[in-house]
């Protein structure tokens, strides 16, 4: 494995291997590594020649107030996990060569940008957007995988993709949650032991409108109550949202079906986290 900072080597090798018939998958994160990053390296090694994994805590995509400058970071700790799931680069560029003095170009996704996060975080996805479509045009990735817990952004950079005709295809990948139900997150690392344990009000809440759904309940109103109740119970939590929206198209909805998205935010002390589930899926 090898760490790559400057953009024109990681463009250079990327120019290299497409020329050579080798196929390129990505896995773009801001690092502080966890098994939900794995995930998504160990099934890019399946589907890839090179396997890259960029590491880039994006300035663009934080508000102001929010947490840039602490955000978790520990290169030498995400190069051993990367190592370990077979990656062949991390791309790890500067913040200045990536907006160096002058820079002014964004791209903007608009609809699915303006509700869930969008709403809470204005700006914070024309920021995903404009890194992934670099990142896209530096790693020339023909696959790019990510999480479905960041769902909104998802659907957002699928849209991007299409739209903008880069040619490539984009997979979303299962939540991966701890033992006790938790959305693995770095931002988990910001919890206390208590905070931690009342994070668990996300997952609980999602599970319980799962069990109600499947019982043939169909309101959303009934459904968003069941899911307010148990967060509200938590002292330390402040919900941001909870909403029920059409998974593919991020528009609201009043009867829940199979592609509902049950999409949360909520503030556990000062860490604001998110979960989802789409109810048709186990």
């Amino acid at each position: 494995m090898k760490l790559i900072e400057s953009i024109e080597e990681m463009q250079s090798i990327a120019a290299a291997a497409r020329q050579a018939g080798k196929t390129i998958v990505l896995v773009p994160t801001m690092g502080y590594l966890h098994a939900g990053h794995a995930s998504l390296l160990t099934e890019g090694r399946k589907r890839a020649d090179i396997l890259v994994a960029s590491i880039f805590v994006n300035p663009t995509q934080f508000g102001a107030g929010e947490d840039f400058n602490t955000y978790p970071r520990d290169l030498e700790r995400d190069m051993r996990i990367a190592e370990a799931a077979g990656v062949d680069y991390i791309f790890a560029p500067k913040a200045s060569d990536m907006y160096p003095a002058g820079y002014q170009t964004y791209v903007n996704v608009e609809e699915l940008t303006l509700p869930l996060c969008g709403a809470s975080r204005p700006g914070h996805f024309r920021g995903v957007t404009t890194v992934v479509a670099k990142l896209f045009n530096i790693v020339m990735p023909h696959l790019a995988l990510f999480g479905k817990k960041d769902f909104q952004q998802l659907t957002v950079i699928r849209r991007m993709a299409a739209d903008l005709n880069m040619g490539v295809q984009i997979v979303g990948m299962p939540i991966v949650r701890e033992a006790d139900g938790l959305a693995m997150s770095s931002r988990n690392a910001y919890l206390s032991q208590a905070e931690r344990e009342s994070a668990l009000c996300l997952s609980r809440a999602l599970h319980s409108v799962q069990d109600v759904y499947r019982s043939a309940e169909r309101s959303v109103e009934t459904l968003r109550k069941l899911a307010l109740g148990i967060i509200n119970a938590e002292p330390s939590a402040a919900i941001d949202y909870v909403e029920f929206y059409h998974e593919a198209t991020l528009t609201e909805v009043e009867q829940a079906d199979d592609h509902t998205l049950v999409a949360l935010a909520v503030r556990i002390g000062k860490t604001r986290l998110i979960d989802n589930c789409v109810l048709g899926e186990e």
